[in-house]
């Protein structure tokens, strides 16, 4: 598969508009393990081998373990998770398969685990690796061979 249009060269300024929504996470007071979960969950149901590739490295470079990232997709039937990760897990997917809507027991549950600010940098975290994920997809955006 050969990579399509480079958004980044073509149209610097739209490039820069997703840069942008990066600074702000990066500004968030989300803990990297729960950013890291984010993209790593919502690349996974996109199927998004770039950032797959790129988000678990990063993930493991901050601490997270190989048995949390490997069981990931099957994270409801593994101890390994915190409630509040649950919680950040099952909005992640609803908020991903958004055709399917986010139910009211997700949202509640976030919202009696998680503060009101915490709760919308979660849901402005799932929404930019969402956008990151069909990028990469739609433009065919390859991993690299380690």
């Amino acid at each position: 598969m050969e990579t399509r249009i480079n958004i980044a060269e073509t149209d610097p300024d739209a490039y820069k508009a997703m840069l942008g929504l990066e600074a702000y996470l990066a500004k968030t007071t989300l803990t990297a393990k729960h950013k890291d979960l984010v993209k790593i969950r919502a690349s996974q149901v996109n199927g998004c081998a770039y950032c797959l590739d790129m988000h678990t490295k990063e993930a493991r470079k901050a601490g997270e373990t190989e048995q949390r990232i490997y069981a990931l997709n099957a994270w409801r039937e593994t101890p390994y998770f915190t409630d509040e990760e649950r919680v950040i897990l099952a909005l992640t997917e609803e908020m991903t398969l958004i055709s399917h809507h986010v139910s009211d027991a997700t949202y509640n549950n976030a919202a009696k685990l998680l503060d009101g600010k915490y709760l919308a940098e979660v849901m402005m975290a799932i929404i930019i690796i969402n956008a990151w994920n069909r990028i990469g997809i739609a433009t065919h955006l390859m991993p690299p061979l380690d």
